[in-house]
């Protein structure tokens, strides 16, 4: 007589890792999909990180899935080392999200998020020769913590981090990649994105200011560029507390179901 076999249920996602490492979850499945709403993806290419809490292994995105697909339950967590350690969905990682996303958060252990896009208006300023301008108030949110990182071909070869670690530097918060597009970096999800929401625009606005003719284009003064960027770098900046949970009300309005 054989025996009945009980099927064996695994454990969820969110029942096998810590209560922080389900947060980070969250917020960066959270990040993703405020980045479909407003559409700052390149089909399935680019990819967004967060360090696990309390070690050196981060999560990202699985290759393959569009950013309005992402949930907390479906990100990969790699070691810093490029070892995959959990993959829910088998479909692995992108190549060029490992080397790009691992050599800064190893090169700067206090950054927790890393942001890469592509979007049409960063991947113009990207070519520009003069770079980010100072023409907006939206550009001083990353003056003076700006990097540049001349382009090598699409990121897949290790030995490229030595060189954008070097170009990072150790107190930028935002780097163009030349002819490639936009990075930026945050001690939290949080930060990240909203630097890269006010990178992306500015760029934005240096395209459309840039059309009408550079003998139109004003740029500020050196004194409003320093008033500006001190006044954003206040610690008591409404901003740090107020922007992300309205930003996730803005995606429960949707019903954008991202913390499952």
């Amino acid at each position: 007589m054989s025996a009945k076999l009980k099927p064996v249920k695994s454990a969820s996602v969110r029942e096998r890792v810590s209560k922080e490492e389900w947060q980070a979850r969250c917020d960066l499945a959270a990040c993703y999909r405020l980045a479909a709403y407003y559409k700052w993806t390149d089909l399935i290419y680019t990819h967004f990180s967060a360090r696990v809490p309390g070690t050196d292994d981060f999560l990202i995105n699985a290759y393959g899935l569009m950013f309005d697909e992402i949930v907390a339950s479906n990100l990969v967590k790699v070691s810093v080392k490029g070892d995959i350690l959990d993959d829910p969905t088998g479909f692995g990682i992108n190549q060029a999200g490992f080397v790009i996303h691992g050599c800064v958060h190893e090169a700067r252990p206090e950054i927790h998020a890393v942001l890469h896009t592509h979007t049409r208006a960063g991947v113009a300023v990207s070519a520009m020769k003069c770079g980010l301008l100072p023409i907006s108030q939206h550009a001083m949110l990353v003056h003076g913590r700006l990097a540049y990182h001349d382009y090598e071909g699409i990121a897949l070869d290790m030995d490229e981090r030595t060189r954008m670690a070097r170009d990072l530097g150790t107190s930028a918060t935002a780097m163009i990649l030349r002819n490639h597009g936009l990075l930026a970096l945050g001690p939290t999800v949080r930060e990240a994105f909203e630097v890269m929401y006010y990178l992306d625009t500015a760029c934005q606005i240096q395209v459309d200011a840039c059309a009408g003719g550079m003998e139109n284009v004003l740029l500020m003064s050196e004194e409003a560029q320093r008033t500006s960027t001190r006044q954003f770098a206040r610690p008591e900046r409404p901003a740090h507390h107020k922007d992300w949970p309205a930003l996730l009300r803005l995606l429960e309005r949707r019903g954008i179901r991202y913390a499952e």
